[in-house]
């Protein structure tokens, strides 16, 4: 998920420009960026994803409203521009050591928490181990690279992998890689060096924050509050929208997006990068334990009709990995896979199988549309012997009760800056997010001898042999990449494209500003 999910990377400002992810644009007016920021305004937003147990824990983030809302309250270390590029956050520069080991971090100086304290190292140091060692943290498997995290002074941090990367700052992007004071631990009232201080909240419901007024970063944090209101049903949100009562909303309805861009008080904000959207089989469960049942599943869905019907046209296709066709490392020579009910019934007789019957849990909470996308795959895989009864799940706990607990559910992935983090977060045998369960000692030995590689033909080389691995024996079924697709109020200044999340990648409340 943030599926959720999770993130990486600069080669010490390293692979300049390293394939930034296209980005769309601003459909209707233009982005205002060059204006002057103004001060004032409270600024609402109705966002999709949101949940009852949702708190400011940076070990647990998983969906969009308490992402958002973290980087309201709390900053990272580096963070992804517009460009896709990694920039100076909490972290104000780099160095690597030869063969990108031994990484030594400058800490921003002159930072303060709401509270009034100096960030120092310690702080870095306490936040990243959160995530090391018996910890309950999405970014486990991420942090299990770090060999050691050492305070050099208080404005100096040294991490010392396991084996060299030479994309650690875009790894420290992760949005669960934020900083709060050293021994902090009471989520419910969160500190941090953020752009505003949370005042209120009712989890899944609503929350409000208000202006950090010491906030260090010059032309952010320009309105006095940030109102959050969770809507999860989508035309609900949309509806909110169009009736002013809030001024951003994320994830829209591929269906209303014409409609929407018609309407000149509205605008409407595409990115294109590394959202896809996921059904994923459990490789530890039967049927799914059998690649050829996996095989089977991924003939039997007509990828086309998806993009076509679900997203109206607004993605690409999928071909069962997660790197997108504007990655530097996408392989552009794997087939692309089609629908071919007659070769999933191949694979279905290789599994001893004349047909197969298979529950599909779905919820929109996994993705706009995703309960139309379950509907055109049931009626795809019928020809092929394969039954799918669809089980409609609530969108309220979908991530805790559902994902990663039942055999065959549907999810998304939000993009990543580098291959390696994707193919890392999510398909990595050890990591926490692994959200099929598979494994697989060959590619998790090639990830590990890419990632430290100085070689970029050697690296393409491995990276596009791990998609062909996924593509033949993973147990995701990745039919269709989708645009981010946000929409705000023309009150709403400095919007831009990003290539990493919605809602430029979950910062838009810390930079817009509101029409006076």
């Amino acid at each position: 998920m943030m599926s959720h999910k999770s993130l990486v990377m600069n080669r010490r400002h390293l692979i300049a420009g390293a394939s930034a992810l296209g980005l769309t644009g601003l459909l209707g007016r233009p982005a205002f960026a060059q204006e002057t920021p103004r001060k004032g305004g409270v600024f609402v937003m109705g966002i999709g994803g949101g949940s009852t147990t949702d708190d400011f824990d940076i070990r647990k983030l998983n969906d969009w409203v308490p992402v958002n809302q973290a980087y309201m309250v709390m900053n990272g270390l580096v963070e992804i521009d517009a460009d896709n590029r990694a920039q100076p956050e909490l972290f104000e520069s780099w160095e690597a050591a030869e063969g990108a080991a031994e990484w030594t971090f400058k800490v921003r100086q002159g930072v303060t928490f709401h509270n009034g304290k100096t960030l120092t190292a310690d702080d870095i140091v306490y936040s990243l181990n959160l995530h090391r060692g018996n910890t309950g943290s999405a970014a486990i498997s991420i942090a299990a690279a770090f060999k050691d995290v050492a305070k050099v002074s208080d404005s100096e941090v040294r991490i010392t992998l396991e084996s060299g990367n030479a994309d650690l700052p875009y790894v420290l992007s992760d949005y669960h890689f934020l900083v709060v004071p050293e021994g902090f631990q009471d989520w419910s009232n969160p500190i941090g060096t953020g752009p505003f201080k949370l005042e209120s909240m009712e989890p899944g419901v609503r929350a409000r924050f208000v202006r950090n007024e010491s906030y260090w970063k010059p032309g952010c944090a320009n309105v006095d509050a940030v109102e959050v209101i969770v809507i999860n049903d989508i035309a609900a949100r949309t509806n909110a929208l169009m009736s002013g009562q809030v001024q951003a909303i994320n994830s829209l309805d591929f269906k209303t997006v014409g409609l929407l861009g018609q309407n000149p008080n509205l605008r409407i904000v595409r990115s294109a990068g590394g959202q896809h959207f996921t059904f994923l089989m459990d490789c530890t469960q039967a049927p799914f334990a059998d690649n050829n049942v996996r095989l089977a599943i991924k003939h039997a869905i007509d990828r086309e009709q998806l993009l076509q019907t679900a997203l109206l046209g607004n993605g690409r296709l999928g071909n069962d990995h997660p790197i997108p066709s504007t990655d530097r490392f996408f392989n552009t020579e794997l087939p692309q896979r089609v629908y071919d009910p007659e070769k999933a019934k191949f694979y279905l007789k290789a599994a001893g199988l004349d047909a197969l019957n298979v529950t599909l849990s779905t919820s929109d909470a996994a993705f706009p549309g995703a309960v139309d996308a379950a509907a055109i795959f049931r009626t795809a895989a019928s020809p092929a012997g394969i039954n799918v009864e669809l089980k409609r799940e609530p969108a309220d706990g979908y991530w805790d009760s559902v994902w990663m607990k039942v055999p065959f559910c549907m999810s998304y992935w939000g993009g990543r800056p580098t291959a390696d983090q994707m193919l890392t977060i999510a398909y990595q045998s050890t990591s926490a997010q692994n959200d099929t369960h598979w494994k697989n000692e060959e590619f998790d030995r090639l990830l590990v001898e890419a990632r430290a590689l100085l070689d970029e033909e050697r690296r393409r080389e491995i990276y596009w042999h791990l998609q062909e691995i996924l593509h033949n024996e993973g147990g995701a079924m990745i039919p269709m990449f989708g645009d981010y697709l946000d929409a705000v109020s023309t009150q709403v200044k400095g919007v831009t494209p990003h290539p990493m999340f919605n809602l430029m990648g979950a910062r838009m409340a810390e930079k817009i500003w509101l029409e006076g």
